[in-house]
Order: C-alpha cells, then structure tokens, then sequence
C-alpha cells in the first residue's frame, strides 16, 4: 500500500500528540517542581467594615480583650498581610505619626550630608504649643541631624527647615498627598506636614501602617526612627536627645519592647496619643498602629501596642488575613460609604473626623465559575504539543540559558 506524504505527516502529528500527552508524566518523574503555597482569597472589603477584624484558625489565641483604641491594625511587615484590625479605615487625626510620610517624601530628595544654615522665615508659622527639638536660625545643621530632630524629638521645628529646602510647606503638603496616594493610603488628607492639628487632617490606622511598613524598606528611614538616644548640636556645642517613643527607650515607666525596630509615635489634643511601632522577631517583623486609646492614660498607646505585637508573634501561622497593605483598588462601595470626610470628597474639621464612623461596605464575593469551556480542552491540548516541541528543540541544550 502506497501511504500518501498527506498521510504520513497525519500519522506523525498523532504519534507527536500522543507523546506530548505522556511528557508531563514522565518529566514529573525527573523534575522536582516545588508545591506552590496555597492562595486564600482576601475580601478586599473586609477592612472596610466596622468593628474588629481577625480570622483565627484552630489553636490561635485570642486577641487581648482589653483594647480600648478607636482603631488598630496588626501586619506582617514582609508580606504586607493585616493580621487583624479594628476601624482599619476610620479616618482620625494622626497627630506626629504623620511625620512618617513626609519622612517618606522628602527624604530621597535631600542628601543626609548636606550643611544648611537656618534663617528666621523658615522657622515662621511653628504652631503654638509644637514639639520642639531646638533648631535656632543662625545655626547651620547637617541633614542629618535634622532627621534625627524629626524622629527623636518630633520636632516641628526640624520639620519645617526640611520642608523649606524641600520645596516649602505648601508644596511639601501636596507632595505628601501625591505620595499617600501612590502608596494606597486612601484616607490619608495632609493639611499640615508636621502632623500638627488642621482642620481636615485625617488618616487612619490603615494608611499609617503603610507608611511605617514603607518606611522600614528605607535603610536610613529605618535608621533614625530605631535611634533611641543621640546629640543634636547647638553652635559650638551638643546636647542629647532621647526618642519620645518609650517602646524603644524604655521611659518613664514603660517596659521597652524586646525586638522593638521603630517606628513613631505622635500626641496632640485632637488626635490624643498615636502610634507606628515595629518589631522583629526571628525572621518575622510585624507593624501595628494604635490610635487615641480611650481608657488607660497618655502611656496606654504603648501598652495596647505591646499586647497586639505579642497576640502577633504567638498567632503566627495561626489565622487568616483579613487584608493586605499592597496597594489595590479601593472597594467603591467602601469609598461611597466613606461620607463626606472621605479624603477623595473632602474632609471635615479634624475633631469631627475623630468622631466619625464611616457605615460598612458590603462585602463582594467574586463570581463562580462554570465548567471547563472548550477553550480550555484546546489550550491544554496546544500546551501539551507546545511542550513536545519544547522537548524536541532542547534535547541538544538551549543556548539560551535558561529563562
């Protein structure tokens, strides 16, 4: 029987086919390929819900039943995962923790060795009853040591010699907005960059735990805010300077926290007592955010702190996320239940914004899917030809590399 050229090609096709189909069982017997971890679906609306959020698997602890902060949120700082929270989005003054994005601003833009010498203007507009490190105008300063002013002694004064060389105080607060929401931090308003009250000023404990994780993958960010003590200089002469968050320092009768990495603290009458406070463990870091504790005093930020670090490390592989601090969409539900103090319509005054609750969003489960379309049968097929093609051209090695 004469087999036609037609024919022939047929007949290889199906054999190729064939051994296409059976490569992947036999490559699987020669290629370790490692197991993917398996993909747990984050509602993306969940943060945006009122109350405390936390998913606990079998043998997790319980989280401290005695937090009495209008929000919080617990992340692992690598991952970015939101451990738990409560009020995550709730927008509320956030006093000197602020100063964590305009550190996130400014710094790449100023080199830490640059000598300035401060004059008169730059220190105008200080508000009444401001932190103050000590900046004196005549007086030249590094960087540097301005930096050090920012996150020990939260000094609005070395806050706002920054800013002037930095494009001024009007820019700076754009620029600060610019970069909140480049990062994802939605309901973050800047009005003043020092952190100061101003009407309109918001964030919330979301967005600052964005801030503090982001600032900890800047080596020099990280660096000032994990000084507990160093000089500032005064002329002629130094002084020191101690940290003013007693989790590093261990102060005035706070325990300092073991592993505590930074990262900044804040008060004002307004947003009361707030803080970014980082800590690393092992090979674990976590970030939390407290803020305007409601009972316990002016050190009760540190000590609600303590405990979610804590309740943290010991939950470790023992709950679900419930959210993540990579930025993503904002669920539009959420941003619609946000009011008119959503950061995107307009904010009230800040004392206002301490007070509001923003309604829950509904959550949105993803649609199902159906059966396996015929789509999917051909591209499994044209796959499977594609890797017997693949087998063919690399028998002899790939001069390529690998890609």
């Amino acid at each position: 029987m004469i087999v036609t050229s037609a024919v022939r090609h047929a007949a290889a096709g199906a054999t190729a086919l064939l051994l296409a189909l059976e490569a992947p069982a036999a490559l699987a017997a020669t290629v370790a390929e490692p197991t993917p971890p398996p993909r747990s679906f984050v509602d993306p609306a969940q943060l945006h819900r009122p109350g405390t959020q936390v998913q606990r698997l079998p043998g997790a602890p319980a989280l401290p039943d005695d937090l009495s902060a209008r929000a919080w949120l617990l992340a692992d700082a690598h991952s970015g995962e939101v451990l738990a929270a409560h009020d995550a989005h709730r927008r509320l003054p956030p006093a000197s923790t602020l100063k964590t994005l305009f550190a996130l601003t400014a710094m790449p833009n100023l080199p830490a060795d640059l000598r300035h010498k401060v004059t008169e203007d730059e220190l105008d507009g200080i508000g009444s009853g401001s932190s103050l490190v000590g900046v004196k105008e005549g007086y030249t300063y590094k960087v540097s040591d301005l930096w050090n002013g920012v996150f020990l002694g939260s000094g609005n004064d070395a806050v706002r010699v920054l800013a002037a060389l930095d494009g001024g105080w009007d820019g700076m607060a754009r620029k600060m907005q610019q970069k909140a929401e480049a990062l994802g931090a939605r309901d973050t308003r800047v009005v003043s960059p020092d952190g100061y009250d101003a009407p309109g000023q918001v964030s919330s404990a979301y967005d600052l735990a964005v801030f503090g994780r982001a600032g900890l993958q800047n080596p020099d960010f990280a660096r000032y805010s994990a000084t507990a003590y160093t000089e500032f200089p005064a002329g002629g002469w130094s002084y020191g300077i101690r940290n003013t968050n007693r989790l590093l320092t261990g102060a005035d009768g706070v325990a300092r926290y073991p592993g505590l990495i930074g990262v900044k603290n804040g008060y004002t009458s307004g947003a009361g007592n707030t803080l970014i406070a980082a800590a690393q463990r092992g090979s674990r870091t976590l970030v939390v955010t407290v803020m305007d504790p409601r009972s316990g005093g002016g050190l009760a930020v540190y000590e609600e702190a303590r405990r979610l670090l804590d309740w943290g490390f010991e939950a470790a592989g023992k709950v679900r996320p419930v959210g993540s601090l990579q930025p993503g969409p904002a669920p539009a539900d959420a941003q619609r239940a946000a009011g008119p103090d959503h950061p995107a319509k307009g904010a009230a005054d800040a004392k206002g914004a301490a007070a509001a609750r923003p309604e829950a969003a509904a959550a949105q489960e993803p649609a199902e899917s159906g059966g396996l379309p015929l789509g999917f049968v051909g591209s499994a097929l044209a796959a499977a030809a594609g890797l017997w093609f693949w087998r063919r051209r690399n028998a002899g090695g790939n001069p390529e590399g690998r890609g």
